[in-house]
């Protein structure tokens, strides 16, 4: 850390090289929705919209990758924010009366 007096003002400020102020980004976290019998396609897609904030083509898509291989992902986010998505639609979909599943898992390192 290096320190500097501005010009004789008496202020001394620090600054840190690049290597010491590296900051780690959080880990991501996928929010997977899981096919079952029973949800129907247009609560997917209102879930996708209204709690995933997906435009209408892109919940669609999703849906149907859900559909046709039995699960998929709705999103990637730090863990807090993954954990509050799938509680609100664990709530909506047990007010709704539908057995819709989310899990969260780790995104795969890049």
């Amino acid at each position: 850390m290096a320190e500097r007096d501005h010009g004789g003002t008496g202020v001394i400020t620090r600054t840190h090289s690049e290597t010491e102020r590296k900051l780690k980004k959080p880990p991501r976290y996928k929010v997977l929705v899981h096919n079952d019998d029973y949800t129907t396609r247009e609560f997917v897609v209102d879930v996708l919209r209204g709690i995933f904030h997906k435009p209408e083509p892109e919940a669609v898509q999703i849906m149907l990758h859900v559909h046709q291989n039995g699960v998929g992902v709705a999103g990637v986010y730090t863990y807090e924010v993954a954990e509050m998505k799938v509680r609100q639609v664990d709530a909506l979909s047990q007010e709704r009366e539908f057995p819709l599943m989310l899990t969260i898992e780790p995104q795969d390192d890049e």
